[in-house]
């Protein structure tokens, strides 16, 4: 039970984190829309939460996209390379997305760390802390970097067997 539960959030985490930021930006935007024109009031953190809720959503659309391997890809050219080079241009991805996030992992906790010792809450709020939402960086990337690992030992399997590789030419997988 626990590992089907495990393997479920594996294929979804990054869906229902965009799905509940999303909605939540919608709905924030939507009803204080409705509250500004009718009403003539609006609340003073509606226009920053759906911006620092735009974090966790961009972010964790990226690990998505680096999940399904859309994201930052030139495989147009690598369809024309041999299987072993399509292979070495593969665990190459896998190196940059981990060096890339290696720095911005480092980088962002800072940003987190500091937004936490300073108190800093989101304008137009009381008691809501910025970190919270800066959080959405390092945590998106950590997952990126398993989202570029789980596609390198599946490229690592793949090449061992002589399989051609699913090479997408298009991000709508035609």
């Amino acid at each position: 039970m626990a590992f089907s539960l495990l393997r479920w959030l594996d294929r979804n985490i990054e869906k229902i984190v965009i799905l509940i930021c999303y909605t939540t930006m919608a709905a924030i935007i939507f009803v204080e829309v409705i509250r500004r024109f009718l009403f003539n009031e609006q609340a003073a953190w509606s226009t920053t939460i759906p911006i620092y809720l735009f974090l966790w959503v961009t972010w964790m659309g990226a690990a998505y996209n680096v999940r399904i391997r859309t994201h930052l890809r030139f495989d147009e050219l690598r369809v024309r390379l041999s299987h072993t080079a399509q292979f070495a241009c593969l665990c190459l991805d896998a190196f940059l997305w981990i060096l890339f996030a290696v720095i911005v992992v480092v980088y962002s906790i800072e940003q987190v760390q500091l937004s936490y010792d300073n108190f800093s809450i989101v304008q137009g709020t009381d008691n809501v802390m910025q970190w919270w939402f800066y959080l959405a960086t390092p945590i998106a990337w950590i997952l990126l970097v398993f989202r570029a690992l789980q596609n390198l030992s599946e490229d690592w399997r793949t090449y061992r067997q002589g399989e051609s590789f699913a090479i997408q030419t298009s991000m709508l997988g035609e």
